[in-house]
């Protein structure tokens, strides 16, 4: 390509320095362990140029591309897993002889998450070596097979077996689809991304009520109304994974929608996120590095502590409901409000956190409205009369959904290094399978109507996550500080230029070159460097 008249561009330079370590990474003798798999791409091309026109083009191919996977998917995996309220609803303690004095249920809803909690440290080293898009496939076909089976299953212990394989093979997808936004996103276009698959919630309270309503009015001498919830959700899974293996791609380097000089502006136009592509290396020193980062833990407990509301809530939203006194039809109908508040609290939240380019006020603002609705539940008596404002406090509860994709946001953009970022992940993930284990259990269907226990215990979590992010942002500011001081050190200029948070219209208004080069900023992007141990990184609030 021609270099463009126009500053508006993103560009890359091979220098000599680069061009040394990719020739000592290659050379016989020497482990081949340093870079990420984009920076051999890089080398092997020259200087590729990125202006705000190609930026965009490309930022809509692969919107084009992967989002409408990642939604599709995203939707089945929140349909398959909210089949148990549902079909609770619909006579499924009785029909399976669940016994509603003890916790049989709470179990049911428990589990997922129990398997998904085992199975993360699995997840993040397969996640750095295999081919994700085959991979996400794969898991799709299998989960949709094993809901398919869970027809079969008739009582406690059939369910039980049955919904601990079914969080097993979900496991890897909400991981997977963070690291495919790290893959694919500019810093500045993540938090959007992934609200928007996270907000399939919302949609799925909306359609599946509506599904639901629907699969519960046919009438069969074979089949329970939930075993027929069941079967469709599976069926409708397993067709969506053909399609899902076939064009969902690995990465940029080997993506079929994109042309060779599409791959390397896809891949260039990365360089300031500072956190690479791929490496399909794991290195334990990020293990380790992930193990001791303070802010690896901090997020880990606000994901723990917004986990134990939603798997409180997500199983037993549709009987706390029906306490108020509706019907199992008028239950789920009166379901579907609360999806539409999780998306806009989902998709504004996000919007709102990057207009501003800041996570930790939005999610202190997200927490507000469920500390008011749990209130009003927990003040309001449950008489007819009542009725308005416990649907009131019970939609308002469902802002939370909003806070968990600005915390995998948070944390995806404040870590680098392949292995560091899917084993900070995996971390996550354990903190909210086992705030979603726990959940379940602090509502039984013996407390209703009232479900005092689990309401009091979610109005303190919602207090903690707010005590937390401050905590996150105090010690946010010290790493930007030591790192500030790692640049001046060696030469470097003490504040950097974070292009990664500038939006392409941003970058070409304010007629800026964006060289990833300047002063030696952006020399480690594509090294597989952790954050810690890269000057340039610039940390998030």
């Amino acid at each position: 390509m021609a270099k463009s008249d126009s500053p508006n561009f993103i560009e890359h330079d091979i220098g000599k320095n680069e061009i040394d370590t990719v020739e000592n990474v290659l050379k016989p003798g020497v482990e081949k362990r340093g870079r990420d798999k984009a920076a051999e791409l890089l080398s092997a091309n020259q200087r590729i140029i990125v202006t705000p026109e190609d930026n965009k083009r490309i930022l809509r191919k692969i919107d084009l591309t992967i989002l409408p996977i990642l939604l599709a998917v995203y939707s089945l995996q929140s349909l398959d897993k909210t089949t148990l309220s549902y079909a609770s609803v619909f006579g499924l303690i009785k029909d399976a002889n669940l016994d509603p004095k003890s916790d049989q249920f709470s179990w049911l809803g428990s589990i997922v998450y129990i398997a998904q909690l085992i199975m993360q440290p699995l997840v993040a080293v397969l996640l750095v070596k295999l081919p994700i898009g085959k991979f996400i496939g794969v898991m799709v076909f299998i989960w949709g097979a094993i809901l398919c089976c869970m027809t079969a299953a008739t009582n406690w212990n059939g369910l039980m077996a049955t919904r601990f394989l079914l969080g097993a093979f979900e496991a890897a997808v909400a991981p997977a689809f963070i690291a495919v936004v790290q893959m694919w996103y500019r810093r500045s276009e993540q938090t959007n991304r992934n609200a928007a698959w996270y907000a399939m919630l919302g949609v799925v309270n909306i359609l599946g009520s509506l599904l639901t309503y629907g699969l519960g009015h046919i009438v069969s001498d074979k089949l329970h109304s939930y075993q027929i919830i069941f079967m469709f959700c599976g069926l409708l899974t397993v067709v969506v994974a053909v399609p899902v293996y076939i064009f969902m791609p690995d990465s940029a380097m080997e993506a079929k929608f994109l042309n060779p000089d599409e791959k390397l502006m896809a891949i260039e136009r990365l360089r300031m996120n500072q956190m690479g592509v791929a490496s399909r290396v794991w290195k334990w020193e990020h293990v380790k590095e992930a193990l001791l980062d303070p802010k690896t833990w901090l997020w880990f407990s606000m994901l723990t502590a917004v986990s134990i509301p939603s798997g409180g809530i997500s199983t037993f939203g549709p009987l706390i409901i029906q306490a108020f006194g509706f019907g199992k039809f008028q239950t789920i109908l009166f379901n579907m409000p609360f999806g539409l508040v999780q998306m806009i609290a989902t998709l504004g939240g996000a919007a709102l956190a990057t207009k501003f380019k800041k996570k930790s006020p939005i999610l202190i603002i997200l927490c507000i409205p469920p500390i008011v609705g749990i209130i009003i539940l927990m003040v309001v008596g449950r008489e007819k009369s009542h009725r308005a404002v416990l649907l009131v406090g019970y939609y308002m509860t469902s802002f939370y959904p909003g806070i968990s994709p600005l915390i995998y946001s948070w944390s995806g953009q404040n870590t680098g290094g392949d292995t560091k970022r899917k084993v900070t992940t995996a971390i996550l993930f354990v903190g909210a399978s086992a705030g979603n284990i726990l959940g379940p259990h602090l509502f039984t269907p013996a407390e209703a109507p009232l479900y005092s226990r689990g309401l009091r215990a979610n109005l303190a979590l919602f207090v903690t996550i707010i005590v937390l992010v401050v905590l996150a942002v105090l010690w946010i500011t010290i790493l930007n500080r030591k790192h500030v001081t790692m640049r001046t050190q060696i030469g470097k200029a003490a504040k950097v230029l974070d292009l990664s948070m500038e939006t392409n219209q941003q970058m070409k208004d304010a007629d800026e070159t964006a060289n990833a080069e300047l002063g030696g900023v952006g020399d480690k992007a594509f090294d597989d460097e952790t954050d810690l141990k890269n000057e340039d990184f610039i940390y998030l609030y």
